[in-house]
């Protein structure tokens, strides 16, 4: 048995073999990518060399699997604080810093105070700094503007994004599959 289950994830691709999800990645632990094996829900593209054991089987853990079935992506992405940072690119959109996604907050352009909605129209990715230098001021007031007007992005855009900041970790088996934004090796 593992020592350390978690270092063993599965990539999972959808059925035309692209990622689920590019940010956060898609992947299931080791013992949701079996059992998808033996319910024959997915195929297995490439393996650890991590064997698990059953009184009566023994299978190398899959790193790389993929859906027998396609699932259609959804067209709206959820409104959600995350998915704002990520399509306004982790960066405040004030000031233009790229930050972590714990060191964001959201502004509302139009202050929640002054009628302002929360929507994708009405809300950017802020450093502390600026949200706080903005308040509940409109934008011409205090002279800041966003560099970009915010929009409802779609889950392709979004996707996009994501693959610009790939994860700290990559395991080896899933380069071929993932297509992040870098200059591919040559010779």
């Amino acid at each position: 048995m593992l020592a350390s289950p978690e270092a063993c994830p599965a990539l999972v691709l959808n059925a035309d073999f692209r990622p689920l999800s590019y940010f956060p990645l898609s992947l299931w632990p080791w013992q949701e990518a079996v059992k998808a094996v033996f319910l024959d829900r997915v195929n297995i593209l490439s393996e650890y060399d991590e064997m698990v054991h059953s009184p009566s089987l023994a299978m190398r853990l899959p790193s790389v699997i993929s859906l027998k079935e396609y699932v259609p992506q959804e067209r709206r992405p959820a409104f959600t604080r995350f998915n704002v940072f990520l399509r306004d690119r982790f960066r405040c959109q004030y000031c233009g810093r790229t930050s972590a996604a714990h060191d964001l907050t959201f502004d509302h352009v139009v202050p929640r105070a002054r009628g302002g909605r929360t929507s994708w129209q009405n809300v950017v990715a802020a450093c502390q700094n600026c949200n706080l230098r903005k308040g509940s001021k409109l934008p011409h007031q205090v002279g800041m503007f966003p560099r970009r007007r915010p929009v409802q992005p779609t889950t392709f855009e979004l996707q996009e994004n994501g693959r610009s900041f790939p994860p700290n970790y990559l395991h080896q088996s899933w380069r071929d599959f993932l297509y992040w934004d870098s200059e591919l090796e040559t010779g």
